[in-house]
């Protein structure tokens, strides 16, 4: 079991929705190479690259009001169904949560996490509960993906994909 730390994924209840993928191919002239991820904030979309005027876009939540970032960062790893570990802050605002939370229905990371160099941020799934937040700002600064959608990214990108996060 491999144990994400430090991701800063927002929990908040709530409600579920449709379970369907939501990736479509879009036209896309970001101005990255072929394979990148754009992260549009403002747009609450994130891109992967195909490098042919297009790209696969998935709707996304990203940060909350004050924990927004933009920045360049690589994958630096990528687990399927990790344990997450929540960060001081979020065990700040959540102080019964427990210190680890394993892998499951209940665990904020979903199905799999892309983890992010350059800080305590990654791109991963989410909670049934958690759905609901996609299109939003509602994390702690991560990028919050439905589950399918996801998986579908993280079987497309490696460890060293460029990650652009934009407003």
């Amino acid at each position: 079991m491999h144990v994400v730390r430090g991701c800063v994924a927002a929990l908040v209840v709530l409600t579920a929705g449709a379970a369907q993928a939501a990736v479509e191919r879009v036209p896309f002239d970001g101005g990255v190479q072929r394979g990148a991820i754009v992260v549009r904030t403002a747009e609450r979309r994130l891109y992967l690259s195909l490098g042919d005027g297009t790209a696969l876009r998935y709707p996304v939540a990203v940060g909350k009001f004050g924990k927004a970032w933009s920045g360049v960062a690589r994958i630096d790893g990528k687990y399927v169904e990790p344990a997450w570990s929540p960060p001081a802050e979020v065990k700040r605002d959540n102080p019964h949560m427990p210190n680890v939370i394993p892998p499951g229905p209940n665990n904020p990371m979903g199905a799999r996490a892309l983890t992010l160099s350059g800080g305590e941020y990654a791109i991963h799934g989410t909670t049934r509960k958690m759905r609901a937040s996609i299109g939003t700002a509602a994390s702690y600064g991560c990028i919050r993906m439905y589950n399918e959608d996801v998986i579908d990214l993280f079987d497309r990108v490696a460890v060293g994909t460029t990650v652009y996060v934009t407003h």
